[in-house]
């Protein structure tokens, strides 16, 4: 499971361990953002060793939100995204070697949009994996 062993490397408060699917891929979805907006901070303030962990652990985040897709069911999607976290990945690590703070806001956005929806959800994946147990 990579996508919660990335989500274990990040260092949150919140319990993973009573967390279902749908609230462990919001969490990383949140880590991801956080790690983005602190990057951002570090880029500002020149700290540019600390910028570029806290985007490798946004891409590690991201590489984790890849794992946990599922083609099978997915389909168009789980391709869709594939191709959109690659995507982001490769822009995260432009922005690390140019310092491009416009390049962070881009991946933030995306993150952002993709997360609504995922938010957006919740109710229904929850049903459906209450049904499933």
């Amino acid at each position: 499971m990579k996508g919660l062993k990335a989500y274990q490397q990040v260092n949150t408060q919140t319990s993973i361990t009573d967390a279902d699917p749908h609230k462990l891929i919001q969490l990383l979805y949140n880590g991801a953002l956080e790690r983005i907006n602190m990057a951002k901070a570090r880029m500002q303030a020149k700290d540019f060793e600390g910028k570029g962990k806290l985007i490798g652990k946004a891409i590690e985040i991201i590489g984790g939100l890849r794992g946990f897709l599922d083609f099978e069911k997915g389909g168009e999607l789980a391709a869709r995204l594939e191709g959109l976290y690659d995507y982001m990945e490769r822009t995260l690590l432009e922005a690390s070697a140019k310092n491009d703070m416009a390049k962070l806001d881009e991946v933030a956005d995306l993150l952002r949009s993709i997360k609504d929806g995922w938010d957006g959800i919740r109710e229904e994946a929850v049903s459906k994996s209450a049904q499933v147990g």
